[in-house]
């Protein structure tokens, strides 16, 4: 999985470095957070394809998934997209998805979080729910158990936890998205989910979250909200995909090991 593409620096990053990632380490499925693909906020259709095209298999989402409103109708007419599942019913497209890959079905949820950010439906219930309607539509009645994946889109360290311990053998593998910033704390927890706070971002290392750092410093301290930018590319700037790569058993759906990279 991989953190927060933002903007144009990032999209470029997949596309020079995320194939190399993929081969050199024989992944098998890959979920890549674009919801600051497209100038720093949002998405629209071209920049999904540019992330689908550098080896994605699916692409998650969070509370930016709406600021372009155009690409609604992708969200509502496209599979490969997601959008947080707790949002209230009647909004376009799916914060869920099961597919088959190289002979496993694979499960990704995307979940937001209510600390510290706009509070919408729980997301703990929701994921139980999406278990539920799995066991419900026989997802569940394979021979092997299916491999879910959660990308949990949070502002509060302590709810990603929260969330990670309570789905702790219930999904192979948890990551958060949402701040930016990578964290130290991967591991796998005791009855086999593998966990990471946050998975960083994709884009201009020598930044603010991906951000111009001199817009950032302005915005926070006059603490008047000038719109960010995703920083520019110049001779003394590095682009950087940050992400995990879990190791998962195929026959339990539990992960046996993660380990984080930034290239």
């Amino acid at each position: 999985m991989i953190g927060d593409v933002v903007g144009e620096p990032g999209l470029k990053a997949l596309e020079n470095k995320l194939p190399g990632i993929l081969t050199d380490n024989g992944v098998d499925f890959t979920v890549i957070n674009g919801e600051n693909a497209a100038d720093g906020f949002g998405m629209t259709k071209t920049t999904l394809e540019r992330i689908l095209s550098c080896g994605a298999d699916l692409v998650t989402s969070g509370n930016h998934v709406w600021e372009k409103r155009d690409f609604w109708e992708t969200l509502e007419t496209t599979t490969s997209i997601l959008r947080p599942a707790n949002y209230p019913q009647g909004l376009p497209g799916s914060g869920w998805l099961a597919m088959e890959k190289a002979g496993t079905t694979w499960v990704v949820i995307n979940l937001q979080g209510r600390e510290l950010m706009t509070a919408i439906d729980c997301p703990f219930l929701c994921f139980d729910t999406i278990v539920t309607t799995l066991e419900t539509t026989g997802a569940n009645d394979r021979a092997l158990p299916p491999v879910i994946l959660v990308d949990f889109h949070a502002e509060s360290s302590r709810e990603k936890e929260a969330l990670a311990y309570y789905l702790d053998g219930r999904c192979a593998l948890l990551a958060g998205t949402h701040t930016h910033v990578p964290t130290a704390d991967q591991r796998v927890l005791p009855k086999g989910t593998a966990y990471v706070t946050d998975l960083g971002m994709t884009g201009i290392h020598n930044s603010i979250i991906g951000m111009d750092a001199k817009i950032c410093i302005e915005r926070t301290r006059k603490q008047v909200l000038y719109r960010m930018e995703p920083a520019a590319e110049s001779a003394d700037s590095e682009s950087a995909v940050q992400g995990i790569i879990a190791e998962i058993n195929g026959e339990t759906g539990k992960a046996l090991s993660i380990k984080r990279f930034i290239v």
